[in-house]
Parts: C-alpha cells; structure tokens; sequence
C-alpha cells in the first residue's frame, strides 16, 4: 500500500483518488476551492461524447470510446441522472457533406456504433426544427449529471478510508527524505506519489514542482446561453454543426440538458483570467502568462477572422442568435437568455498549435495531468485507469 496525495478535486482528480484508494492505497485529495468540481468539470454541457471527431489511435479515440460506455454504466448503477439520447451533426450546405462524411468515416475507424447518414427529411424526423441538406446520427452521444458523478467518486474515496481536504491552496511539490512533500493550508503532506489534476493551473503546478510541462495553458473561455422557456421544445435532443477542420474549436451547437433546459454555445474567447469567467475578470499575471508565449501569437495570427467572430458574437446576442440559427431557423435574439461560461483549459505548443491529445507527464513520483479537454469528462474513467498505470509506473522507479 502507498500513500498518494491527488491535487484537484475536478472529475479527474475524483476518479483517480477513487480507483486509488479502491485498490487499498492511501490516498488524500488536495482542493483549493470549499466544493467539488467547481470549474471545469461543474461548467461543462453534459455531454457524454460518443469518440466520433479525434483521430484514430489518440489517446482521444480510445479512451473517450471507451469512456462514453464506462461513464453511461457508471451513471446507471449509481443512479445519476443520465440519458443517452443520441445528436446529430448537421451539414447547412452542400458544401459540408464532404467533411460530414470525413468525419463519419473518422468515427467508425474509432469504433463508434452505429453511425448513420441521414436525409433532411430523415434529420427532421429526429429535430423537427432544423435545417439541413444532411446530417448525421450519432446514437451513442448522451447527457449525464457530472456533478452527480463526482458526489459519487467522493463517496467512493471516503468508503475506502481516503481523505477529501477542500479549502486548501497546495504549494509546489517538494522532497522530503526521499518522498514528495506539499504544502495544503497550515499543514505538510507527506507521500509516497503525488498525482496532479489542477486543470486551469496545471502547467503552473507542474513548472514549479520541476517538472516540464511541455506545452503552456492558455484558458479560453465558452461562453453559453439557454433557450428561453418558450423556446426549449424548439430541440429534442443534441444539434452540432460540421466542425471546420482549419478552426480549432467546434462552434455552437445545442444540448439538452439532463435536469431539463437547452444550453446554446459555447463560442471560444480568451480569457483574461484563468478562472475568467466574464470580460470583467481580470488577472494581469494570466493575460501577461499567455502573453509572453508565443504560441499564442502564432494561434492568433493563424485564426484572426474566425476569433474576430468569436469576440464579435461574445458581445452581440443578435449575432449569437444568428449562429443558432443555422442550425434551427426559428432561434431568435428573443429566445435566448444568458447563461453560465465555462473556461476550458487548453495546452499550447510554442509552435502555435493546440495540443491535441490528453498530455501526461511525470517527474519523480510525480504523475501531471497538463492537457484534459474534452472529451475529459466522458473519458475520466478510463483516464483513471491509464493514470494508475503512470502511478505505478513512477513508484517503480523508486524502487
């Protein structure tokens, strides 16, 4: 049996404490806020994804295939909300059939069940409401109530005599004869490894612990609103455009939520803030962190019209609207109500590029979680298992 302090308190940091301390190691979850998933994990649409958009043997693929089966039991057998509803991903134009295709062929190399191209009249049948020249049904995509989940996790690890400290602000990791050390409030914790979850400060926890991150977070913020009552039974289910593959983030799209409601967005803004929730959170430090790295430079210059459009529609519901509308013509500026943004924490290469695939890295008895967009959530499970392997794996060479 080990010792094992897991800093962060998000869906990652609870599923690995969880499968941790189940297989009788020691564990002490470190969280600087005073409740469980208070950022990304508790921001998210609740989208259970099916594996459809990453490429064929990712981290992406496997884990979030895998996942969307895991997380779809896991729900069930614990009594969390959760319904797999299915999505379609609809092409607007002719000129989107092609990559609608592409990526229908991307998620059956990724062993996506029972894909399916449909007619406007077929799409119809499922969403009334939309407008398409084509689309696809992607059946296994569902809806789940994350915060439930992660209530669930943190029974799991208090089942299995672990600890959930919440409220404590961790300092960097030190060594203490021969173990890690870190610092949580007032007091030291002592342990055999040390795994990081700190999402949004992730690449931060780990520079300063002495491990190379490899990449730098640059949080962009999503920005949601919801259908109006009197709108909400304009959606049965999920509705996703076509990503374009030159752009580095989905676009709008519609999710039913499973406790009811619609949430429209997100659209993809800088953030001013780590934790920038609004335009009117401002941390200078962030903005000169991102600032400073080039790859942000390289990113902007590459996609300088579609985030020109993105800070366009951040501050006009009109144009927000208009989005939507592709999608369902019937969406008005009048039937959308703002709603809670997330900020979602995405790696970025010196070189300009978004890190792709989930980034793990280790140091000594150090297991760093750098990169968890998502699919994150969906795939937390599967991730766990995979980061139990990297524990393992740092403990051996202590050995």
């Amino acid at each position: 049996m080990s010792r094992i302090v897991v800093v962060g308190a998000g869906i990652l940091g609870l599923a690995v404490a969880a499968r941790l301390a189940r297989r009788g190691d020691e564990v002490v979850v470190l969280e600087k806020e005073h409740r469980l998933a208070a950022h990304q994990t508790g921001r998210n649409s609740g989208v259970i994804h099916s594996g459809l958009y990453y490429p064929p043997g990712s981290l992406k693929a496997r884990l979030g295939v895998a996942g969307q089966a895991s997380m779809t039991r896991f729900a069930r057998e614990h009594g969390v909300a959760v319904d797999v509803c299915g999505k379609l991903v609809v092409a607007t134009s002719r000129s989107e059939i092609a990559r609608m295709r592409a990526l229908a062929e991307r998620g059956t190399a990724n062993g996506v069940p029972g894909i399916r191209e449909l007619s406007r009249a077929e799409a119809r049948e499922h969403e009334p409401n939309v407008e398409c020249v084509a689309a696809l049904h992607v059946p296994t995509t569902g809806i789940v109530d994350y915060r439930g989940v992660c209530d669930v996790l943190a029974s799991q690890v208090r089942a299995a005599g672990g600890e959930i400290r919440l409220g404590r602000t961790v300092g960097p990791v030190t060594r203490r004869d021969g173990r890690v050390a870190v610092t949580a409030g007032p007091e030291l914790v002592v342990a055999d490894a040390l795994v990081a979850c700190a999402g949004l400060h992730a690449d931060r926890f780990a520079r300063a612990s002495g491990v190379d991150p490899r990449a730098r977070i640059v949080p962009f913020r999503g920005e949601y609103y919801e259908l109006a009552s009197h709108a909400a039974d304009l959606v049965k289910g999920l509705v996703y455009p076509v990503p374009d593959p030159r752009f580095p983030f989905l676009g709008v799209h519609l999710t039913r939520m499973v406790h009811g409601g619609v949430h429209a967005g997100p659209n993809a803004v800088l953030a001013l803030a780590r934790e920038g929730y609004t335009w009117r959170d401002v941390v200078p430090a962030d903005v000169l962190d991102w600032a400073r790295w080039p790859g942000t430079w390289r990113l902007v210059a590459r996609n300088l019209a579609p985030g020109a459009r993105e800070v366009a529609r951040s501050v006009s519901r009109q144009l927000f609207a208009r989005s939507l509308a592709r999608l369902v013509p019937d969406i008005g500026p009048g039937d959308i109500e703002p709603a809670p943004s997330g900020v979602r924490a995405q790696a970025l290469a010196r070189d300009g590029s978004l890190v792709q695939d989930f980034l793990v890295v280790t140091g000594p008895r150090q297991v760093h979680v750098i990169n968890a967009p998502s699919p994150a959530a969906t795939a937390s499970l599967e991730i766990a298992r995979h980061l139990e392997q990297r524990v393992d794996e740092v403990l051996a060479a202590t050995r």
